[in-house]
């Protein structure tokens, strides 16, 4: 699951929104803490490791949303080749990257069944063949690769997710008022339940940079609790032996209020699942424990993790 825009901030209620927000879930995955650049990391719990990745990946400025999460589709520090933070969608010099193999076309070829269980709305699909909408990195990629983007029927037929877990956003922006609504743990039994039907599945939630840019605070902790109450559904249905759940963004943002732009913060990486899945997927990060792992690390973890005979 991709969580767009979020950093490890300070353990600062004022700015931060993880620590006015009730979110039991996440905390008692991390034995009772906060998310916050102050925890001791690694942190190990019984069901979940957490790890913080730098963003800026050794190049000036601000890091960007297309740039880092081609880093993490691809495992090549796409701001040190082009020479610059970029987003928030690919330009070309982004999107050649993601044209020539990508995350998603690597596990295909490999036979492995990929999806990407985000729904996009009929407007979404009239935007790109009209030229007037350009996709995100997530969506390129997956596309680029092969994989049918979702549809409004995929979500009607329960075969996909809405960006906003629930659907209410298709009522209240979209005016698509026969969309199936969810509560917040439906969703995330909704996400176990068809993550299981591949080998690799991809969630992109973009809300969480969307609201760390207004500033609000009560909307940043309305959101954080709806993604906690997700996050307690999936965890409940959710078999750790049989596979691994990540969390993972891009760039900080919704970690401090106290600005609109992008922060300079590492980002979570947080597992989920058995002790022996998450020790492997950290020694196919190909660094050394004390080493500074980043961005470009995760795509190596997850192929070795599902597909070891493939080069890296």
């Amino acid at each position: 699951m991709f969580l767009d825009g979020v950093g490890l901030g300070k353990a600062d209620p004022i700015s931060n929104p993880f620590f006015q927000a009730e979110m039991p879930y996440l905390q008692g995955l991390l034995s009772g803490r906060r998310l916050s650049i102050e925890m001791p990391l690694p942190l190990v719990t019984s069901r979940a490791t957490l790890l913080s990745l730098d963003a800026r990946l050794g190049v000036a400025g601000m890091p960007q949303s297309a740039t880092g999460q081609s880093a993490l589709l691809t495992g090549k520090n796409i701001p040190a080749l082009i020479g610059y933070h970029y987003g928030p969608k690919p330009n070309p010099d982004v999107a050649g990257f993601l044209k020539n193999g990508n995350l998603f076309s690597i596990l295909d070829k490999a036979g492995l069944h990929a999806a990407l269980l985000n729904a996009y709305p009929p407007r979404y699909f009239d935007g790109i063949e009209s030229g007037h909408r350009l996709p995100g990195a997530i969506a390129m990629a997956a596309y680029r690769a092969g994989l049918r983007l979702m549809t409004a029927d995929d979500l009607y037929q329960g075969n996909a997710i809405s960006a906003d877990l629930t659907g209410v956003g298709w009522h209240e922006h979209l005016h698509l008022t026969d969309t199936p609504l969810l509560t917040p743990p439906q969703a995330g039994r909704r996400l176990s339940e068809l993550s299981n039907r591949y080998q690799f599945a991809f969630f992109e939630y973009w809300l969480s940079d969307v609201v760390g840019h207004s500033q609000d605070m009560q909307q940043a902790c309305t959101l954080l609790e709806t993604l906690d109450q997700m996050l307690g559904g999936l965890l409940d249905a959710w078999e750790d032996e049989a596979g691994l759940v990540l969390l993972v963004s891009d760039h900080g943002n919704l970690e401090d209020l106290s600005t609109r732009r992008h922060t300079l913060n590492p980002v979570p990486l947080l597992l989920i699942g058995s002790p022996i899945l998450r020790e492997r997927f950290i020694e196919n990060m190909g660094t050394e424990s004390s080493a500074i792992q980043d961005l470009t690390h995760v795509y190596p973890a997850i192929l070795q993790l599902l597909a070891p005979h493939l080069p890296t």
